[in-house]
């Protein structure tokens, strides 16, 4: 029985500010105690309400009924606080169906995708995965999916014929597509190549005013990074806003939003409540943890796929929780290139072990035996307290491992990896005829390496490069002029969405301190438009803990590959051929 009447409770709703719950705050005159006898009187599905000091947080996806005009009692909404609700209401609603439509979709055969996208004459140009990847992302009362092909196999066409065909069909006006710096450039061009003149893409680059401009413009898509969507947040959202039912988000390289925590996940999960649809696209979702995933999902369902989920800790036990999950739940495709490009050559690794020098072994045994010395004498206690001082000395003996010169002013010997340098460019560019792509992690290395192997025709591509226009000019000059044979850059600044498939050989000097850099990397060279062997060299200086770096990037490689089920089959070679036989021989 109620304890008071209902026509007298009186409740303001907002979204609290992590986006969680819905927030109902007691107006005057309103006992909260009696409000919330009044919520799950009228609720009855209600599974959560809780009271906390800012007033009565209500789970959103049992709030639907709230906004409901017969409800007995008022309920004042802030815009912000209705969009949050109705958005979760309908994707709760459209779920089951979109999900069925989806799983059906990815196992039937390719001509029943090719029917569900026949109002597109892009789809003649496109392969049987990429057709497959649009049908489920126009799908009717969908609101988004995770398109996780791996790097090469299409992905940006995919999402130019989704926008293309809702546009036909009147579902929506504009596009907003938020990128990696070095990315943001690409886009454009791309949009030119298959719908030229047809939309009206601005990018939203340079200085604040000309961001301004280009949101102004009235185009029909907008390109920008992630920095500028949190500095300009506001902005973004006014225009989303304008067309709240007919805007689509798109996340280019998704593993930037990974992390709950970070401003670009929050500022981006703002703005995805005023869009009808999110995509996000990544060939490398889970760089480094199965938890990677969660928040990529979260974006694009509002929760849904993990929603009543707790995940392990530990890396190894929450793996299968998270694949049972996805597999059940996820609103995903993946293809790998084995199968969707099934004749693009072949990788080949080849793993150098390279000496020291006397110089650089020195620094990095002293400074290794110290760094020992002091994590062995201190209590967990301490470390956990001066744990990035300690991360900080462990990134040193990486930096000696690639130059001594960044640590120890002064340094004039001849790196290790430098002296197998000298030979290893020598050989490929100058008796081999080949293009080279050098990637290094740190600057003082970067800024040693340029200098030193001027002579080749060096493209340089790092954060020293900052403007849009100077990072195309570089791509584009070493992958139309014969005399730019050196291609050296950072792979936290180009190891993403570029194409230099000149160039068939890569080689890392050094490794960046983020998995998902090096898996994005590696298909630079290794993608739609190779028609040569591919070859990458990792040159590791013997006996560090460069070794021990590179085994865990293996790891956490095999991990994610465990994690969406990549089941790519072994390419057969001379020794396993030849194995078999001799195996039959013995028998």
């Amino acid at each position: 029985m109620l304890r008071k009447e209902v026509s007298s409770i009186s409740l303001d709703a907002r979204i609290t500010e992590d986006l969680d719950s819905l927030l109902l705050r007691c107006r005057k005159g309103t006992d909260e105690i009696d409000a919330i006898c009044v919520l799950r009187e009228r609720l009855s599905n209600m599974a959560r309400i809780k009271r906390s000091p800012e007033g009565i947080k209500v789970d959103p996806f049992h709030a639907g009924d709230l906004l409901s005009e017969n409800l007995g009692f008022e309920i004042r909404w802030t815009e912000k606080a209705r969009r949050y609700i109705i958005n979760r209401h309908q994707a709760q609603q459209s779920y089951p169906a979109v999900l069925e439509v989806l799983q059906r979709t990815k196992t039937a055969s390719p001509y029943f995708a090719r029917q569900m996208v026949s109002d597109s004459d892009l789809v003649n140009i496109l392969d049987a995965h990429q057709v497959v990847n649009v049908a489920v992302m126009t799908v009717e009362k969908g609101f988004g999916i995770c398109l996780f092909d791996e790097q090469g196999a299409g992905k940006t066409v995919s999402l130019i014929a989704s926008f293309d065909i809702l546009a036909k069909r009147d579902q929506i006006d504009q596009l907003l597509i938020v990128a990696p710096k070095s990315m943001v450039s690409e886009w454009p061009k791309d949009f030119a190549r298959f719908r030229e003149g047809l939309y009206r893409v601005a990018t939203v680059t340079g200085s604040v005013q000309e961001k301004r401009a280009a949101l102004a413009s009235g185009s029909d898509v907008y390109v920008t990074n992630f920095e500028t969507t949190v500095a300009l947040e506001t902005c973004f959202e006014t225009l989303l806003r304008s067309r709240p039912d007919r805007s689509v988000v798109v996340v280019d390289e998704s593993f930037f939003i990974k992390s709950a925590d970070a401003k670009r996940t929050k500022s981006l999960r703002r703005l995805r409540e005023w869009c009808s649809r999110a995509f996000v696209l990544c060939g490398t979702p889970a760089p480094n943890a199965p938890h990677d995933l969660v928040e990529q999902f979260s974006f694009v369902d509002f929760g849904l796929t993990f929603r009543g989920i707790t995940l392990p800790k530990k890396r190894d036990e929450a793996l299968p929780v998270v694949r049972r999950v996805v597999d059940e739940r996820g609103l995903y495709v993946r293809h790998l290139k084995a199968e969707a490009l099934p004749d693009l050559p072949e990788k080949r690794f080849h793993r150098l072990n390279l000496p020291m020098p006397s110089r650089q072994r020195e620094i990095y045994d002293r400074l290794c035996e110290d760094l020992v010395d002091d994590l062995q004498s201190i209590s967990d206690t301490a470390f956990r307290r001066d744990y990035v001082t300690f991360l900080a000395r462990r990134s040193a003996l990486l930096q000696v491992c690639s130059n001594p010169l960044s640590v120890v002013e002064g340094y004039e010997e001849t790196p290790a990896k430098v002296l197998c340098l000298d030979n290893l460019l020598e050989h490929m560019i100058c008796h081999r005829g080949e293009k080279v792509v050098l990637w290094s992690f740190y600057r003082t290395s970067i800024e040693v390496l340029v200098k030193r192997y001027a002579r080749f025709g060096v493209v340089r591509y790092d954060g020293s490069v900052t403007g849009t226009v100077e990072r195309g000019k570089a791509v584009h000059r070493f992958q139309e002029h014969d005399n730019y044979r050196l291609f050296i850059g950072n792979t936290a600044a180009a190891g993403a969405g570029l194409t230099l498939h000149r160039a068939r050989v890569a080689i890392y000097e050094s490794l960046s301190n983020q998995s998902a850099h090096y898996f994005q990397s590696l298909d630079r060279i290794h993608r739609r438009g190779q028609e040569r062997e591919v070859e990458y060299f990792i040159l590791l200086c013997s006996e560090t803990i460069e070794a021990v770096e590179y085994e865990r990037l293996l790891a956490k490689q095999t991990m994610a590959g465990n994690l969406l089920r990549d089941e790519t089959p072994p390419s057969e070679t001379r020794e396993r051929f030849l194995a078999d036989l001799l195996g039959a021989v013995d028998l």
